[in-house]
């Protein structure tokens, strides 16, 4: 299904997608952050912005009437450096579009480009590698490309991917991502928001409980981490709405330059917004005293936070310190909850729900070495698709020797696993044994067809059922039982195999699973049948021969 146009119902429903997946990211995303202060609260104040900004929209088939109230929420509960920027790509959004019913291809992609020009304004010195280059250039790249048929989910689905590939170069362009071999949070933390709308308009990602009153911090500061003679290197985060006052008691010549040109020269990361009397306002100084005198001249503090980001920092710095490095572990991608617990039982260390898709980023690849924490690692992707993933997850992160185990199948990955030889103390013996196990067996899985084929000598109809191997069609049937064993026919050397593992999308379908093991047993008499609980979403088995 397209979506040609989507209403102010859509966008509600996208955007409470949207916080589910930056919600089930938070914590990576506070793993990354790095810039401008490597404190751990990017996803966390990017996650309480947007609450802020669903929790004050009101629900609306008309868009521009929904986003009204969204564009006003997230601008006065902003938190953070990561949360202004992200309240304004959201403002310059809300903006273009408010006199909309609808969205359609045109709208939306002039929506994308007003959300990061407002950003860019409301930022003093912008700095690229962050989170405006990754949406200036996502929608830069692809606007060209939009004409008035592209349906919005395409736009989306074409944003997302071209800031996938800008998030990955943020290292090149800021030395302290690349330093720390971490992209940059703010960027990632955007892009799980976007592709969360997606999901959520597709059907794909369940929409997020927006509750009455906003989610608390995860926490409070713990004092201990500050005292008299700790450095004072990061100074404060202050961040406040400033009203402007008609009162004679304050200054009536209130001029947003001159305002901004007074704040920069007291401290950086600035960010000022004004909202007709109303004035956000975030900074970083050592002089806060300073700060609350310029502003003062002209107004009063509607609201106004100030926190001690080297406390932040050095609390940061504590939680996320490493144990001692181990010599070797292993990482790999799967989908399924049974996928997990089998991996996990062969004693993979980090274990990556993949999705549906299978499409684990360099971001969550990057997470994961590092949560293995070993001298070496190596990755089995389970996805021939991964491979150059993780070559370029491996280029970013220095702190391990990454090596790629080119297991293309779950089954291979598998294998490999149980191939492995973890009380040895060779290395260079382990992963030769898990490339051999990789390498040994035969995988092809069963599927319905959701479409007509005919390739090869093979016709299939919808509903058949499809046996796919290295991305072929191989053989199908009227049931899996009959296909499967003309699938282990047609796949070089899986004829010959001594034990079939079957990793089943529901190990509780008995009938299925004794129709399969049937078919299997009476064409391969000398062969093992084993049922594995995969869990898997896409298809309905997987099987290994070897």
């Amino acid at each position: 299904m397209t979506f040609r146009k989507i209403n102010g119902t859509d966008l509600e429903k996208m955007l409470c997608g949207g916080l589910e997946s930056l919600r089930r990211r938070e914590s990576e995303i506070n793993d990354l952050n790095v810039f401008p202060v490597p404190d751990g609260d990017t996803g966390t104040n990017m996650r309480l912005t947007l609450e802020s900004g669903l929790r004050k929209a009101v629900s609306s088939p008309e868009a521009g009437t929904y986003l009204r109230g969204l564009g006003e929420g997230m601008l006065l509960g902003a938190r953070g450096n990561s949360g202004v920027i992200l309240s304004q790509l959201f403002r310059g959004f809300c903006t273009e579009l408010s006199r909309c019913s609808y969205v359609g291809p045109g709208e939306l992609r002039d929506a994308l480009i007003r959300g990061y020009r407002t950003a860019y304004s409301s930022v003093v010195r912008p700095v690229e590698g962050t989170i405006l280059t990754v949406a200036r250039e996502g929608i830069e790249h692809i606007r060209g490309q939009i004409v008035r048929s592209t349906p919005v989910d395409r736009i989306l689905a074409m944003y997302i991917a071209e800031m996938k590939k800008s998030l990955l170069l943020t290292p090149e362009l800021l030395g302290v991502l690349k330093e720390a071999g971490v992209v940059d949070s703010g960027a990632a933390g955007y892009i799980a928001i976007v592709e969360g709308m997606l999901g959520a308009l597709r059907g794909e990602m369940p929409a997020a409980r927006i509750e009455e009153r906003p989610s608390p911090a995860p926490h409070t500061a713990d004092l201990s981490f500050f005292g008299p003679d700790s450095a004072f290197e990061y100074g404060y985060c202050m961040e406040f709405i400033l009203q402007l006052m008609r009162s004679a008691d304050y200054s009536q010549r209130f001029r947003e330059e001159s305002f901004i040109s007074d704040l920069d020269c007291v401290g950086d990361s600035l960010a000022v917004v004004r909202d007709g009397d109303r004035v956000k306002v975030h900074i970083h100084t050592k002089r806060p005293e300073k700060v609350i005198t310029l502003a003062r001249e002209f107004g009063e503090f509607v609201t106004f936070k100030l926190e001690n980001m080297q406390l932040q920092h050095n609390e940061h710095v504590f939680k996320t310190s490493k144990a001692p490095k181990g010599r070797f572990a292993r990482v790999a991608v799967v989908n399924g909850e049974g996928m997990k617990s089998l991996f996990s039982g062969l004693g993979c260390e980090v274990v990556i729900d993949g999705g549906r898709g299978m499409n684990t980023s360099s971001s969550e690849f990057i997470e994961a070495f590092r949560a293995a924490n070993a001298e070496t690692v190596a990755v089995l992707p389970c996805n021939k698709n991964l491979f150059e993933t993780v070559r370029q997850a491996a280029g970013m992160f220095k702190e391990s020797k990454i090596e790629l185990i080119e297991a293309s199948t779950v089954p291979e990955g598998y294998y490999a696993l149980a191939m492995d030889v973890p009380e040895s103390d060779d290395i260079s013996f382990r992963l030769s044994q898990m490339r051999e196990g990789a390498s040994a067996i035969k995988t092809f899985s069963l599927s319905h067809a959701v479409r007509e084929y005919r390739a090869g000598g093979i016709s299939v109809s919808v509903g058949d059922a499809v046996a796919i191997s290295g991305g072929e069609v191989v053989a199908s049937g009227e049931g899996f039982g009959e296909t499967a064993v003309r699938a282990i026919k047609a796949i070089p050397g899986a004829a010959d195999a001594e034990t079939f593992m079957v990793f089943c999308r529901d190990i509780n379908d008995a009938e299925g699973n004794d129709e399969l093991a049937s078919a299997i047993s009476e064409s391969f008499p000398m062969a093992d049948v084993s049922f594995l609980d995969g869990g898997q979403e896409l298809h309905r088995y997987i099987i290994g021969a070897v």
